[in-house]
């Protein structure tokens, strides 16, 4: 008879789990390759945009200033752009309509025109049209009214 318990299992061996081999050095391959690929992309976005910021600053381009209106007194303020440099320009006018052009390279985008009518009142509309059919308008009435055609 065996001194073991008929209910018991005998001991044996349990099969004890082998160790898979360590394989780091391939994750850090394709963690490499990825970073190289995102790298290579934002690059070549970067490359992308700055040619084509390049090539619009040398463009050249027209900006059409109009005002028109029943106004006798009015101040018309305006951007202008000469070789890359904003700066501003006044006027003071006694008869409307008006218009005024300029032909520029490195135009920035953000400008305002504004035209203020003076004591004497009246309406005035402007309108700034950009070489690439950018169309900005607005229109005042009354004293010391403003327009403003902005964004352009």
């Amino acid at each position: 008879m065996s001194d073991q318990d008929p209910g018991s299992v005998p001991d044996q061996p349990w099969p004890q789990p082998q160790p898979q081999p360590s394989r780091p050095w391939q994750w850090r391959w394709v963690a490499l390759v990825v970073v190289l690929v995102l790298a290579c992309g934002g690059a070549a976005a970067v490359a992308v945009v700055a040619g084509e910021l390049s090539r619009e600053g040398t463009k050249p381009l027209w900006i059409t200033y109009e005002v028109t209106g029943t106004a006798k007194d009015v101040d018309v303020t305006y951007p202008t752009w000469q070789d890359g440099d904003l700066s501003t320009a006044r006027l003071t006018l006694r008869t409307l309509p008006w218009t005024g052009e300029l032909k520029t390279k490195g135009f920035m985008k953000g400008g305002s025109f504004a035209v203020t009518l003076g004591e004497s009142g009246g309406e005035v509309a402007c309108a700034v049209t950009v070489d690439d059919g950018t169309v900005r308008t607005a229109s005042a009435s009354g004293a010391f009214a403003t327009a403003i055609c902005s964004g352009f």
